[in-house]
């Protein structure tokens, strides 16, 4: 048995134990929500979240690439990037899965058990991938939040009278 059929065949355990210790990267209130409500238009965060594992852990198992696991990935990470989490903190549910596949394959990584050295790698090649959508996210929220704030500055500029706006040049003195 190769390590994708390992894990296809603790799919289910693999992924209730993944999206608990998701959710549990929230804080204690938050995460006993997101456990609990199961309706999807009441906990749209929690429901987004289980989807996206679930497509992970089918990517993983299909040995599926970038392509597959960026679409999976970014809802995920739009969610956290907008949240207070740091970069580490908000892609660190990714590096959990490599232990908790360990904890359900017991056989894993022993002479007779499963190579788990490609699990690993695809594991680590989507931890990357989320990174770099984690950073874009934040990188978009800064460049909005900049925006705002210069149009903020020069709105009251323009308000108390020291610039004129024209159309062709744009804000000027």
């Amino acid at each position: 048995m190769n390590s994708a059929q390992a894990v296809a065949a603790k799919k289910q355990e693999i992924l209730k134990r993944w999206f608990q210790i998701t959710v549990d990267s929230y804080p204690v209130d938050t995460a006993r929500f997101l456990k609990s409500q199961k309706d999807p238009f009441a906990n749209p965060v929690g429901q987004t979240t289980y989807q996206s594992l679930a497509a992970l852990v089918d990517a993983l198992i299909a040995g599926a690439g970038r392509e597959v696991m960026i679409p999976a990935l970014d809802p995920l990470l739009r969610i956290r990037a907008v949240q207070s989490f740091t970069p580490s903190k908000a892609t660190e549910f990714i590096f959990s899965l490599k232990s908790i596949i360990r904890q359900h394959l017991p056989n894993a990584g022993g002479d007779a058990g499963v190579d788990l050295n490609d699990l690993d790698r695809r594991i680590d090649e989507m931890a990357m991938a989320a990174f770099d959508i984690y950073m874009a996210c934040r990188e978009k929220i800064y460049e909005l939040k900049a925006t705002e704030s210069r149009k903020q500055f020069f709105g009251s500029l323009k308000r108390a009278g020291l610039i004129v706006e024209t159309e062709a040049d744009g804000p000027g003195f």
